[in-house]
């Protein structure tokens, strides 16, 4: 069962990046979606013939190198790379403090984006990698990095309960995405068990889990009180990084001048801090 698991999914994960996503010509018409097996077997420099029997879930002796090679060719957040190796039966590396799935150019981006702040999700709301901006707006950084998940906090944590005045409405729209969300992943055991975390972690969840609803993804208002200079306003949008990608990149727009008013005031502060810092 566990060799059959992995051979899903690494299938399913191949299948989500696009050649263009790692560099790679795209010549003709392609039969199935994503990278061809021997694209990344030789992306991860391992041969075309082991990986195969890796993806077949074939009983191979697996080095945490290799897994860690492949990992990387495909772009595994640190969830998903944790994953693949308890599949492989090796032990899980520790979770990093940044995520390898999210590329340097994103990072670029994250940062070009200040003042306003800016994330990168994954399917399951993963908080991958975020900008000053958006640490000032949730504080993500307080969170351990295993814990870094925004639905997870919005159910479990009273302080980022306390910065979303409009949860109590905007809960079942969390909910919903998140069980619409889950129909691409319902044989990923990593998601089995953050939804059994959840479940037994709070019985508001429980009781909106239980309602079945559905909802795709969708920009959104938003409002923050922020305990240091009150009530903000947003408009959140998304940014897919890739066609058959379920990372995307959310940004918090202002939605008027109050809290555009603030956001260039923080940035003008840390700008003042890090010019202080480097004399």
């Amino acid at each position: 069962m566990r060799q059959q698991e992995l051979a899903a999914f690494l299938r399913s994960r191949r299948e989500r990046i696009t050649p263009e996503q790692v560099g790679l010509p795209t010549m003709g018409r392609r039969r199935t979606p994503g990278l061809r097996r021997e694209e990344v077997a030789q992306l991860a420099g391992v041969g075309v013939t082991w990986y195969t029997w890796l993806e077949q879930g074939r009983d191979i002796n697996v080095s945490e190198q290799v897994l860690d090679a492949v990992a990387r060719t495909l772009r595994l957040d640190p969830h998903e790379r944790a994953h693949l190796f308890r599949l492989a039966g090796a032990p899980p590396p520790p979770l990093e403090a940044e995520s390898k799935a999210v590329p340097d150019e994103v990072r670029v981006m994250l940062t070009q984006l200040e003042p306003y702040p800016a994330a990168v999700y994954n399917a399951r709301t993963d908080i991958l990698a975020f900008n000053r901006a958006h640490d000032w707006l949730f504080d993500v950084s307080s969170v351990p990095f295993a814990d870094r998940n925004s639905v997870l906090q919005c159910f479990t944590n009273p302080q980022w309960q306390a910065r979303l005045p409009e949860w109590p409405d905007s809960a079942p729209r969390a909910v919903a995405q998140l069980r619409a969300a889950l129909a691409d992943h319902y044989g990923d055991p990593t998601w089995r068990s953050f939804i059994t975390r959840l479940r037994n972690s709070s019985p508001a969840f429980e009781a909106l889990w239980g309602q079945h609803d559905v909802q795709p993804m969708h920009g959104h208002p938003k409002r923050v009180q922020h305990p240091e200079v009150g009530l903000l306003t947003f408009t959140a949008t998304h940014l897919w990084l890739g066609r058959a990608s379920e990372t995307r990149l959310t940004t918090f727009i202002p939605a008027d001048d109050t809290t555009a008013a603030h956001l260039r005031a923080r940035a003008t502060v840390d700008n003042d801090v890090m010019a202080v810092c480097e004399r």
